[in-house]
């Protein structure tokens, strides 16, 4: 990926008060996904792009009033926007996510291999088809590929969490 240096994401932050409590495992997920994404991604916001904004982009991902929103800054730290999703039809992929996630934890500890990647299989069937939905909200406002909204994803789950 990373052809284009601008069109990227350099630093992306969660809203920590958003989150009430992370086990091991998730904060695992948590810092692989962003250590992942700032690695490699592709991220280009359409309309901070079209207003002169040139990356790489910071991004600060937090739910406010139960939407997703990204706040973006461009290459100089100058606002460059925010892009507000609705996470009704995410909220479903989240919470399976979730569950299965949770399966597969318990699965490590107890189940036989056969077990665990049936687990598995599922939990990324999951992953998969919320990170689809990801795009699909973010059609026409950012320009991205699979393998970092499926990083995005993970964030996002993260953001949800509720002990």
């Amino acid at each position: 990926m990373q052809q284009d240096n601008a069109n990227r994401i350099e630093e992306i932050t969660l809203d920590e008060a958003t989150v009430i409590a992370r086990n091991d495992e998730i904060e695992q997920e948590r810092e692989v996904a962003l250590r992942d994404l700032v690695a490699d991604n592709l991220f280009k916001p359409l309309r901070a792009s079209a207003n002169g904004h040139e990356g790489p982009w910071h991004v600060h991902l937090a739910v406010v009033d139960g939407m997703l929103a990204w706040h973006i800054k461009d290459h100089t730290g100058a606002d460059a926007g925010t892009i507000g999703l609705g996470m009704a039809r995410m909220r479903r992929s989240v919470r399976d996510y979730f569950a299965i996630c949770d399966s597969y934890y318990k699965a490590l500890r107890r189940a036989s291999a056969q077990e665990i990647e049936t687990v598995d299989m599922a939990r990324r069937a999951i992953h998969d088809r919320g990170t689809r939905h990801l795009l699909d909200a973010l059609e026409g406002k950012v320009e991205t590929d699979f393998e970092t909204a499926r990083r995005l994803f993970t964030l996002i789950c993260v953001l949800h969490i509720k002990a």
